[in-house]
């Protein structure tokens, strides 16, 4: 078996672009949120920002760690880093803990973005696999 990296196709980059663009959003709604910053509230609703002061601590940890090891991970897809992956697969975690307590408590009011956000962590977990596969990243 070879470790040699193999040029990666253009849709790679492409991929790790968004990928870490979506996830930067990600970084910029957690420091808003944790710091409750103007533009973060007039961003949200009165009963959003009631909502996100009342959320349990671990939770706000979940997020931290799901939006910041997956811009990391993004990070390294662009770098082609094989560690890449295992911070993907940790935000991937993050992010189902995170969306499963607001689907569980019934917080639909967003499912889309819930179901994106939740859809987008799997893609980029299976796409950083299909790299190390590749040998697009190593």
């Amino acid at each position: 078996m070879t470790n040699l990296k193999q040029k990666p196709p253009f849709w790679f980059w492409v991929v790790s672009v968004i990928a870490l663009l979506w996830n930067l959003m990600g970084v910029d709604q957690y420091i808003g949120q944790a710091y409750k910053t103007d533009r973060w509230k007039a961003s949200m609703t009165s009963e959003q920002i009631e909502l996100a002061s009342t959320l349990p601590s671990w939770l706000t940890a979940a997020f931290a760690i799901a939006v910041f090891t997956a811009a990391i991970g993004s990070l390294g897809l662009l770098l082609r880093k094989k560690a890449s992956y295992s911070l993907l697969v940790i935000s991937l975690i993050a992010v189902i803990i995170q969306m499963g307590y607001f689907l569980i408590n019934g917080y639909t009011d967003h499912i889309g973005m819930t179901i994106s956000i939740i859809a987008f962590a799997v893609f980029l977990v299976w796409f950083a696999k299909k790299s190390i596969s590749k040998h697009w990243i190593v």
